[in-house]
This record gives structure tokens, C-alpha cells and sequence, in this order.
């Protein structure tokens, strides 16, 4: 159970993200995350520009408030002065430090007197624009005279440089006069805590931060409120309608609660939703219809073909009848005539002395042609109801070889040779040996009369190509069958043979002989080249199905 529930929530959690409305809401939050954090970062970066030019500004006025205060002590060369009012503005709280170089870079004076004496590195922050070129420059830009370093304590500190101009009122004092020419003096060293200015940088970056957090929060719900009413709810509203239809709800409606794309779009689903159901409901109309259409046409027709079949049954009986009349007329005709003959020579007593030879050949006449009209009759009878089935296992080269004694004279009379091709790993057959036999000497007989003037007869045996029967194939390379016979081959006195030498029911009882078995016969056959008998029976027939087999042959022949 946990698993399916498993299951059912990853694909809840797939289709969601697959769905549009998660697409457009999942982009639009992309993209004011990106514009929002991008404007978040320049207006922290403003502010702390404008906040480092508030405080370079501060400082450039301390300095100056310096420079100017000590002005009044450097002309009277008042070092305890200078340093008093120094040290006074030095202890207000953001200055970290005041220093006092000279030209050589030697510190006259700084509230940290650990400093005083020591002759700094031009190439330290506090020199280095003054002397980044080969000479001291006479005046600085403004840019160049702040910067802003690490104190011990990690926090940021601003020094500016403020350069002691020789003013002409110090170059003429009469205390420590300045050649005219030396342009600057000295220079002041301001250093100021920034400590202050990056903790209200730093309060207002977080508060920035926090406002730009809750803006992009705001907007999201808002853009989720609003993509989901107008875009992911109308859709999943017309998906839910299309899975209606899918079901064979047809003329399912959606509730069209817009008049933009997608309310139009639910009205020509519901439009395409009452045409379907409108044209599902006429073709159900025109199925019933036709349904009884077709029952109608299917009584005519099964009443068509029942007449249709009892006038071909009535034509064949009709056929069979006229065959019949014309092979049993002609003997019984011959009967009556030398019948009547007798009659003629016993009425007038020739028959005991001169006709008695010529009365016995008029008996004898009249017994063949009665034993041929017993045989027709009798043929008739096998055709039409079946004679009793001995099946049993049978080796279909015994069954060869009985039928060839009985037809070795015929053959060597007509000229024919023989040959013979029996596999010797054929299985057995469970067939009638004697009905089997008798098709055999049907199908030889054919071939005999198929080859007047002699010929070649080849009997062969073989397994079927599915391996499912056990074939017995007939060849003679005799006159063949025409093209117009050979499809009527099967059928009741149909033949190829002149008049008097048969009527044409060996092969139609031979076929039933073999349907009997649950076999097939087929025939091949071209004029002037042979003809090919191919009877194919099945190994492992059961009594059963034979049985089965024959009542249907029977009910076919009937």
C-alpha cells in the first residue's frame, strides 16, 4: 500500500509540474527573482556609494576644520597649541588618529605618540599620491587624497591627505620664514572610523534585502492568485472536459466563466461537444436502421439462396435422373430386344435346333448388360449413402502393393511402365485399408485409359509439408484433362472417357472416400503432359473424427 501511495503521489507530483499553470508560475517567479535580486544589488550598491561620499565629504571637512584650526598656532610656531587643539578634536568620538609628516616623510606630530620621529614609507597608502611619480607632486586631486584601509581591530577606516600649502602670510613670518618657492610644507594625515557608516550600511542592506524578499513573496502570491484563476483553472477545466469525452460523455458542457481566448475556447468545446453527441446520436439512429436493414436483405437472401439451392438440387436430380435414364435405357433396351428375339424363337421352336448357339449368345448379352445396370445402380448407392468404415492402423505400401497385383496384367497389356517411389519411414495410417484400395484402383484404371498407346505411371508416397499427413501421388504422363473439365472433375458423371467405357463416378466416389477419412484429394493436369492425383490422409485420425468426417461426406453427397 505504501508503495502505490508512493506512486500515485510522484505521479500527482509529475503532472503538476507538467501542467502549464506550474510552467508560467514556475518562469514568472525565475524571472522576478532575477529582476528583483538585480535591482536589490544596485540599490544597495547606491546607497553604499552614496553613503561613502557622505562620509569622504565629512571628512574633507574635518580636515579642513583641522587644517584651519591649527592655522592660527603653525604661524606662531606654537607646538603646545597646535598639539592641544589637535589632540582635543582627536578625542571626538570617529577620529582614529591625526598625524603631521614633513617633506621627508617624517612624522612631526600624531596623537599616537609611538609614531613621532619615524620616517613613514613613501610607498605606504599615506604617501603614495604624492610620490607615485619621480617627484612630489605640488597638489593633489581630490579622488587622491582619500583611502580606506583595515585597522588592527578589522574594522574600515578613512584617511584623507591634506597637503600644508606655504601660504604667503608663513612664508614672510618673521619666526621660521619658508622660501616662496617651496609650494608645500607638509601634510596632514586625518584617519575617521567607518565603523559607523557599514553598521547603517549593513542595517540598511538587510532591511533592502528584507524589503526586496517581501516584494518578490508578494508579487509571487499575487502572480500565482492570478495565473491560476485565468490560465491553470480554465485549463484544467477544459482537460477534465476533454477526458469526458474521451469516456463517451458526449455533449459534456464547461462552465464559461471568461470572454478572453480561453472562454472562447470553452465555447467551441461545448459547441463541439453538442455537434459530436448530435452526429453520435444519428449514426446510432442510422446503425439501428441499417441493423434492420441488413435483417431484412439477410431473409431475402437466405430466402433467395434456399430457392436457389432447391432449383440447382432439383436441376441436379433433374441431370442425375437423364444420365441415368440414358446408361440404364440402352442395356434394358438391348434386354427387351433379345428378349422379344427368344420369345420369337421359342414361340416358333427354333430355339432347340438351329438358333440354340445364337439364343445362348442373347442370354449372355442379356446377363452383362443386366450386371451393368446392377452396378450403376449400385454405384448410385455407394455415392449416395456411404459404405461402413473399417479404420484401423494401416501401412499405406501394403495397401500400394495389393492394389498393383490386381493391376500388373492391365499395365503390361497397355505398354505402361511402373514407377514406383515409397518412403520407407512413412507412418502408419489409421484409414479403411479396403475403401484406401479402392481409390487407388480408380485413380490406376484412370491412368490406363488415360495412356492408349502406352506410357510411364508413377506411384509415390511422402510425408505432407506440415508433417500433419501421409501423401499417396499418382502420375501419368497420359492426354491430359482439358482446362473446361478439370474443375468438374470431381463431380457425378463427369468424364473424359468415351462412351461406354464409364460414366463418371469413380472419382466422385473416390473423393468421398477420402473426405470420409478426413483427407483431400487434389488433381494437376495440362493436355498432352499427364495428370497428377495427389491424396493426402491424416496420420493420427481418430475413429471419432472419421466418423464425423463421414456423416458430413454423407450429408454433402445427400
Amino acid at each position: 500500500m505504501q508503495e502505490i501511495e508512493a506512486k500515485r503521489e510522484n505521479l500527482r507530483g509529475k503532472a503538476f509540474t507538467a501542467s502549464i499553470g506550474a510552467k508560467l508560475i514556475g518562469s514568472l517567479l525565475a524571472m522576478m527573482l532575477i529582476i528583483f535580486a538585480l535591482l536589490g544589488y544596485l540599490n544597495i550598491r547606491l546607497h553604499r556609494q552614496h553613503l561613502e561620499a557622505a562620509a569622504l565629504l565629512s571628512a574633507e571637512r574635518v580636515s579642513d576644520i583641522i587644517q584651519r584650526s591649527t592655522a592660527y598656532y603653525m604661524l606662531r610656531n606654537d607646538r603646545e597649541g597646535l598639539y592641544h587643539t589637535i589632540q582635543t578634536i582627536a578625542d571626538q568620538p570617529g577620529v582614529v588618529k591625526i598625524r603631521i609628516f614633513d617633506q621627508e616623510g617624517r612624522i612631526n606630530y600624531s596623537t599616537d605618540p609611538a609614531e613621532v620621529s619615524h620616517v613613514v614609507n613613501k610607498t605606504a597608502e599615506a604617501c603614495y599620491g604624492c610620490h607615485s611619480q619621480s617627484q612630489p607632486l605640488a597638489r593633489l586631486n581630490r579622488p587622491d587624497r582619500f583611502r580606506i584601509y583595515r585597522s588592527g581591530d578589522q574594522h574600515r577606516v578613512l584617511g584623507i591627505i591634506t597637503p600644508i600649502e606655504n601660504q604667503p602670510s608663513c612664508s614672510n613670518a618673521e619666526c621660521h620664514a619658508h622660501p616662496a618657492t617651496q609650494q608645500v610644507l607638509g601634510v596632514l594625515d586625518t584617519n575617521l572610523s567607518l565603523a559607523q557608516a557599514d553598521a547603517q550600511l549593513a542595517s540598511s542592506s538587510t532591511r533592502m534585502t528584507a524589503y526586496t524578499a517581501t516584494a518578490v513573496l508578494i508579487v509571487a502570491v499575487l502572480s500565482w492568485i492570478f495565473v491560476w484563476r485565468v490560465v491553470a483553472r480554465p485549463i484544467k477545466t477544459l482537460k477534465e472536459g476533454t477526458e469526458h469525452l474521451s469516456r463517451g460523455d458526449l455533449g459534456y458542457q464547461i462552465d464559461v466563466q471568461s470572454q478572453d481566448e480561453v472562454g472562447d475556447l470553452a465555447a467551441s468545446f461545448n459547441s463541439m461537444s453538442t455537434q459530436l453527441r448530435a452526429a453520435n446520436e444519428q449514426i446510432v439512429n442510422w446503425a439501428k436502421t441499417l441493423e434492420d436493414r441488413v435483417e431484412q436483405k439477410t431473409r431475402e437472401l437466405k430466402s433467395a439462396h434456399e430457392h436457389v439451392l432447391y432449383v440447382e438440387k432439383m436441376a441436379s436430380l433433374g441431370k442425375m435422373a437423364a444420365v441415368v435414364a440414358h446408361e440404364v435405357n440402352n442395356p434394358l433396351s438391348g434386354i427387351l430386344t433379345y428378349a422379344k428375339l427368344l420369345r420369337k424363337w421359342v414361340a416358333t421352336g427354333q430355339a432347340e435346333h438351329e438358333k440354340q448357339g445364337e439364343a445362348m449368345e442373347c442370354l449372355d448379352l442379356i446377363a452383362t448388360e443386366s450386371r451393368r445396370c446392377g452396378e450403376l445402380i449400385h454405384n448410385l448407392l455407394t455415392l449416395s449413402r456411404g459404405a461402413p468404415m473399417n479404420v484401423q492402423a494401416t501401412d499405406l505400401r501394403q495397401v500400394i502393393d495389393r492394389s498393383l497385383l490386381l493391376v500388373r496384367h492391365p499395365l503390361e497389356l497397355a505398354g505402361i511402365e511402373l514407377q514406383l517411389h515409397l518412403s520407407d519411414d512413412l507412418p502408419l495410417v489409421r484409414c479403411d485399408p479396403a475403401q484406401i484400395e479402392q481409390v487407388l484402383l480408380a485413380l490406376i484404371m484412370n491412368a490406363i485409359d488415360a495412356m492408349p498407346r502406352g506410357g510411364n505411371l508413377w506411384i509415390s508416397t511422402r510425408l505432407s509439408p506440415d508433417e500433419t499427413g501421409a501423401q499417396i501421388e499418382v502420375r501419368d504422363d497420359g492426354v491430359g484433362i482439358p482446362p473446361d473439365i478439370l474443375p468438374h472433375i470431381f463431380e457425378p458423371f463427369v468424364t473424359t472417357k468415351e462412351s461406354g467405357h464409364g460414366v463418371g463416378l469413380g472419382l466422385a466416389i473416390s473423393r468421398g472416400i477420402v473426405e470420409r477419412h478426413g483427407g483431400r484429394i487434389e488433381v494437376e493436369s495440362k493436355v498432352g503432359r499427364g495428370t497428377t492425383f495427389t491424396v493426402t490422409l491424416p496420420i493420427e485420425s481418430r475413429p471419432a473424427a472419421l466418423a464425423d468426417a463421414s456423416s458430413d461426406a454423407a450429408m454433402k453427397v445427400r
